[in-house]
């Protein structure tokens, strides 16, 4: 009989600090995802600093949210609790006019550093306190259960909040210890993203006298399908460059002369940043050509549709049963996150252009609409049509989101009532040469929002908040 009465004992005390090791646990991965992350600015970066979801691994990169994109960090980081960093303004000029500064550069380097480390012991310190806030509710709730007295209730009170600062103790100031010296070697965002998109964009020829206005992009750009510009040079043609392009029509209502060097298939690898391959021809970086173009005042950016292969993503739903299945999602959100990481070396370089011209990023327009009724021969269900124009909406959020963080302009583009079943469709049709392109029309359409966005002043700076 004594026997069974100490084996209930051990059993309930075993019992007993399984329910507190629960709680605990679950207090600090709520706590992880509620507490807010703690703003922090320095050297024209503006940064919110929190944890990302406790992982079962000891160690492994943070997460940067670059543009509404969950990318890895660059650096590692020991732990199960790991920093999640989140960009949400740039402001290049702020940088150059410190950095210029003779021996400023390692102190404004270091501000960094120092906003992101305090910033970091900042969030865990609130993380803690919501952490013991939840397990103390929980705790109450289980005593009031139980009807346990006020005794019990309180020393149930005080394991539960014991628990989660023990657990807390171990999985952040010990086992992440190094955290804030990992942090203190971050000198900008391109150290997290692993580029840096502040070097000014290098001349590949003479200064293009007379140009005021450059557009840069893909085949949308360009216009693809729609006749070729008077006459052609090779260039041209390899490229599709149109004289019903929007970049034409944006010139004839200004009086601009506009340099257009939007070419299809263009990537912001092969194409902007660098140049491009076209069969037997060379492109030269798109970005390079308008570095030529000294006077330019306004530069149009449209891009990334073939950056996460669109076309492909586009032809496969098609041919598929159904287009979000599991294989092709993970391929989406690994293209459209390597997008990211590529795009926010294009706004810095543009931000980095010496004109210091006004920018514009054309968001993509949606081809499909409500009635797709023409399609369903084609394989594109109404199903089908709102996966893919998810996929789109979620390019267009990464493309406003980055345009927002440099201080450039996002033009949304709206194709409602003109889209591929309607009777004057703004978009060529799938047997058309170039597909899902916009027509003339289109084209104009396109020129029009970019001719409001201009009309409006550009976007005004945030205020950085205090570095602490």
């Amino acid at each position: 009989m004594p026997m069974r009465r100490w084996q209930r004992r051990v059993l309930s005390v075993i019992s007993a600090l399984v329910v507190l090791l629960v709680v605990a646990a679950l207090s600090v991965w709520l706590s992880v995802r509620v507490t807010p992350l703690q703003s922090v600015s320095a050297v024209g970066q503006s940064v919110q600093v929190g944890a990302a979801s406790p992982s079962l691994s000891l160690s492994g990169p943070g997460e940067l949210d670059l543009f509404g994109e969950v990318v890895p960090t660059q650096p590692r980081f020991d732990g199960p609790i790991r920093p999640r960093l989140r960009l949400t303004h740039i402001s290049l000029n702020a940088q150059a006019s410190t950095i210029t500064k003779p021996g400023e550069q390692r102190a404004a380097e270091a501000g960094l550093s120092r906003a992101l480390t305090a910033g970091w012991t900042r969030y865990l310190l609130w993380e803690t306190l919501i952490a013991v806030g939840f397990a103390a509710l929980v705790a109450v709730a289980i005593a009031g259960i139980r009807r346990s007295s006020r005794r019990l209730m309180l020393g149930t009170l005080a394991a539960a909040v014991a628990a989660v600062c023990a657990l807390n103790a171990v999985g952040v100031y010990l086992l992440a210890s190094s955290t804030p010296k990992a942090l203190r070697q971050v000198r900008s965002i391109a150290d997290l993203v692993g580029q840096s998109p502040t070097a000014p964009p290098a001349r590949n020829g003479p200064v293009l006298k007379g140009v005021q206005a450059v557009v840069l992009g893909d085949s949308t750009a360009a216009a693809i399908g729609n006749p070729l510009v008077e006459h052609p040079d090779a260039l041209d043609k390899a490229c599709g460059r149109s004289r019903d392009s929007y970049a034409v029509y944006l010139g004839a209502v200004n009086g601009w002369n506009t340099l257009n060097l939007a070419c299809s298939s263009a990537t912001i690898r092969d194409g902007l940043l660098g140049p491009q391959q076209l069969g037997t021809a060379e492109a030269p970086s798109q970005l390079s050509v308008a570095a030529q173009a000294a006077k330019a005042s306004v530069v149009i950016v449209s891009i990334g549709a073939n950056d996460i292969h669109w076309s492909a993503l586009t032809a496969l739903c098609a041919a598929a049963d159904a287009c979000d299945d599991r294989a092709s999602t993970a391929y989406f959100q690994q293209q459209i996150a390597g997008f990211a990481t590529d795009y926010y070396q294009l706004l810095g370089d543009l931000a980095a252009l010496p004109q210091h011209p006004r920018v514009l990023v054309n968001e993509y327009y949606n081809p499909f609409g409500e009635n797709v009724d023409c399609l369903k021969s084609q394989g594109i269900t109404t199903a089908k049509a709102k996966i893919l124009q998810s996929r789109l909406d979620t390019l267009n959020t990464v493309l406003r989101q980055g345009a927002g963080t440099f201080d450039f302009t996002d033009v949304p583009q709206h194709f409602e009532g003109h889209q591929l079943c309607s009777d004057q469709s703004f978009v060529q049709g799938l047997d058309a040469n170039a597909p899902l392109h916009p027509t003339a029309a289109g084209e104009l359409a396109i020129a029009l929002a970019d001719q409001q966005a201009l009309s409006k002043p550009p976007p005004t700076p945030p205020t950085p908040s205090a570095t602490p």
